[in-house]
C-alpha cells in the first residue's frame, strides 16, 4: 500500500485537513469539555475519507466511531441513536468489514469492488427499512427518546445506509448522507438545551460533506472497475 501522503489525492488532503481543523476550532469555541464527542468526531471523518476509497479501514474505524458516538447519544436520551449505532450500526459495520476484505478489486485488499443491487432487492430492502423503522418508533416511544419522530427517520436512513454498505454499492454513503440531514437538525434542536452539542451539529454538517464526495468516488470507482475488467 501507498505511503498514506501519496495515497489520498490533493483534494482528499485539503477535504480532510479542513474537515479536521472545523471539527476542532467549533469544539474550542462551544465545548472544550467533552474529549469524548472532539474523539468521536475526528474518527468519523477519517472514517469517511477511507470509505471514499473504498478502503476496509473506513469500517474498521466506523465501529470504533459508532461505540463512541452511542454513549455521546446516551448523554442526552436519544436512545434511537445509542441503539442504532450500538446495535445495528457497529454490528453492521464489522459486516461489512468482513465483506469488503472478502471482496477486494484486484490483488489489493486497499480497493473493495464496488457492487450493483437489482430493483428486486431494493424493494426488499425497503419493506425491511420501512419494518424495523415501524419497530423501532414503539421502542423509543417507549423508552421516552427524546425528538421522537426525527429519531425515528434517523433509524430508517441509519438502517438502509447499513445495509447498502454491506452489499458494497455507491449508494451507501447517498444514504448516510440523508441521514446526516436527520441528524443536523437533531442536534440542532439538542443545542437548543446545550450549546456545547453545536459541536457535534458541525461534526454531521461536515460528514455531509465528506458522504457527498464519497459518493462521488464510489460512481467514478465503479465507471473505472468497469472500465478495467
Amino acid at each position: 500500500m501507498k505511503s498514506i501522503f501519496a495515497y489520498f489525492t490533493a483534494f482528499e488532503k485539503l477535504l480532510w485537513c479542513s474537515s479536521a481543523g472545523l471539527i476542532i476550532i467549533m469544539f474550542c469555541i462551544f465545548d472544550r469539555q467533552n474529549f469524548l464527542t472532539l474523539a468521536a468526531s475526528l474518527t468519523g471523518v477519517t472514517s469517511l475519507i477511507f470509505s471514499a476509497k473504498g478502503n476496509p479501514v473506513g469500517q474498521l474505524l466506523m465501529i470504533i466511531f459508532s461505540g463512541m458516538y452511542g454513549v455521546i447519544s446516551y448523554r442526552f436520551a436519544y436512545y434511537g441513536e445509542m441503539m442504532t449505532y450500538l446495535g445495528m450500526t457497529a454490528p453492521m459495520a464489522a459486516f461489512s468489514l468482513a465483506s469488503w476484505l472478502k471482496n477486494p478489486y484486484g490483488s489489493s485488499k486497499a480497493e473493495v469492488k464496488v457492487n450493483s443491487i437489482s430493483r428486486l432487492e431494493t424493494g426488499f430492502m425497503l419493506l425491511l427499512t420501512a419494518a424495523v423503522t415501524v419497530l423501532f418508533y414503539f421502542i423509543l416511544k417507549a423508552f421516552g427518546t427524546a425528538n421522537l419522530i426525527p429519531s425515528t427517520f434517523s433509524v430508517a436512513t441509519s438502517f438502509a445506509a447499513a445495509y447498502l454498505t454491506f452489499r458494497r454499492t455507491a449508494y451507501f454513503s447517498a444514504a448516510y448522507a440523508l441521514n446526516d440531514l436527520v441528524l443536523i437538525i437533531m442536534w440542532i434542536m439538542a443545542a437548543m438545551t446545550d450549546i456545547s452539542y453545536l459541536s457535534v451539529t458541525v461534526c454531521f454538517v461536515v460528514f455531509f460533506v465528506n458522504d457527498l464526495y464519497c459518493f462521488v468516488s464510489w460512481r467514478r470507482m465503479k465507471h473505472r472497475q468497469a472500465a478495467e475488467q
